[in-house]
């Protein structure tokens, strides 16, 4: 069986509604949105956002991220040594969520992503349903990288005891929650349907309007 693709059979789908509309009119007849065969610039946008985001992501886990202060004493912890300091305390399983939250998961859809939009740039035709299927399944675990911000918030709120015992919020906290935002946007803008392209029988336009 010849693979084909909407694109080629005259059809484009709406990215506000979903809906399947035919190719000759500048805008879906059941929101009234523009039509786009593919994602406006997809490529270029998606390499600048991981590119800042690699950016910040190196920051975001060398500056402390928070302050656990305990009558008067306490030093700032960087996410790595929190983690630490988690496992010396025996809270094995603890330590190891935030570890894969905050520095596993920010580092795969950098480098998953990444690997996504070089392969497309390269005009890749390597099995097109397994990368498609990765893009899916990074794209669903980027949003548990807020873990680490939300637990932060929380002790941030609740551990205010005056003198006794106080948490504070440390540089790399606006790091890491800008690494965060900035791969989710990364991952909506990339338009996996650029992955299928190349294995067309005719190739589609790369990144068209």
């Amino acid at each position: 069986m010849t693979a084909t693709s909407a694109l080629l059979v005259g059809l484009v789908g709406c990215h506000a509604c979903t809906r399947v509309v035919e190719i000759g009119t500048d805008r879906c007849d059941g929101c009234g949105a523009a039509l786009h065969a593919r994602k406006a610039n997809s490529l270029a946008r998606t390499s600048a956002l991981l590119l800042a985001a690699a950016v910040l992501y190196l920051p975001a886990n060398l500056l402390p991220i928070m302050t656990y202060e305990e009558l008067g004493v306490g030093e700032p912890k960087t996410i790595l040594e929190g983690c630490s300091e988690l496992v010396s305390e025996g809270l094995w399983s603890l330590a190891a969520i935030v570890f894969i939250a905050s520095i596993v998961v920010p580092a795969l859809k950098l480098i998953g992503l990444s690997g996504l939009v070089w392969s497309v740039h390269r005009h890749s035709a390597l099995r097109p349903l397994d990368r498609a299927r990765f893009f899916r399944g990074v794209e669903w675990i980027g949003r548990w990288s807020m873990v680490d911000i939300f637990v932060i918030g929380i002790l941030v709120s609740l551990v205010q005891l005056g003198a006794l015992a106080r948490v504070s919020i440390g540089p790399a906290a606006t790091f890491f929650a800008a690494v965060v935002v900035l791969t989710m946007i990364a991952a909506e803008s990339f338009d996996p349907r650029l992955i299928w392209d190349r294995a067309m029988p005719a190739d589609a336009p790369e990144d068209t309007l």
